[in-house]
């Protein structure tokens, strides 16, 4: 059996002290095998913002729980940093990738990332999703590696790829084609963000179905789910369940 904790949306800069405390005390309580966080850390993408955030994530980390994350569209830095964003948007994030960041090893289990940010696009939202060839390319390679067709196969990611017909949308360029071509690598799910409501929907690809999971946020930046994480459970013998907890 493995179990995840799949959260998003932190918004550090805008967090829920007691949404994060909530979660918190979940992750002590019951041990999961690992969280993964699919972007959105922070507000702004400010250092002292990626600070708060690397401690409180490196508190899960303390419990023995190993911690995956992935960046999201407010981790670089803003648009009144443009020189910065556009010169090392990820710089920060590194910093706190590397301070807290576990590559998953579970038996049974296959992690992929796929970024879907672009510090800058070819419309006037850059907050939206794009999936790049390179990005999909390198997600397809793992995913094709000998081993990696047993057990469960998730991608992570901050955007929706295709609209989860939610009140946000990721509006990703090349996400419908990146979403067959996981399916077709036998990706079993693809975990996102963003939109700030939880939601699991099973969509048909022209490479057949494929399970979108996306996870609430713990920030004050709500919509119309209160603060929220996903409980992931696979067995092989019965499959992945998804349980979404809502904060009372």
């Amino acid at each position: 059996m493995i179990t995840l904790f799949h959260v998003s949306d932190l918004h550090f800069g805008a967090e829920d002290p007691a949404a994060l405390a909530w979660f918190a005390e979940a992750v002590a309580r019951e041990r999961p095998d690992a969280v993964v966080c699919t972007g959105d850390i922070t507000q702004r993408g400010t250092v002292a913002e990626f600070a708060a955030a690397a401690r409180w994530l490196g508190g899960l980390g303390a419990l023995g729980v190993p911690v995956s994350v992935e960046p999201g569209n407010h981790d670089m830095p803003y648009y009144w940093e443009m020189g910065e964003r556009l010169r090392r948007p990820y710089a920060r994030f590194e910093v706190l990738r590397a301070a807290v960041h576990h590559e998953l090893d579970l038996p049974g289990l296959t992690l992929v990332p796929l970024r879907t940010i672009a510090p800058a696009q070819w419309r006037l939202n850059w907050s939206k999703g794009c999936v790049r060839r390179a990005a999909l390319g390198a997600a397809l390679a793992v995913l094709k590696r000998p081993g990696a067709g047993a057990g469960l196969r998730l991608v992570a990611c901050h955007h929706p790829l295709v609209n989860a017909q939610m009140l946000g949308s990721g509006m990703t360029r090349g996400g419908k084609a990146a979403l067959a071509a996981l399916a077709a690598a036998g990706a079993d799910g693809v975990l996102t963000g963003h939109v700030h409501d939880p939601f699991d929907i099973m969509r048909e690809t022209a490479a057949g179905p494929i399970r979108m999971i996306g996870a609430g946020t713990l920030s004050q930046r709500r919509r119309r789910t209160a603060p929220s994480y996903n409980r992931l459970v696979w067995r092989a013998e019965t499959g992945l369940r998804v349980d979404v907890r809502v904060m009372e």
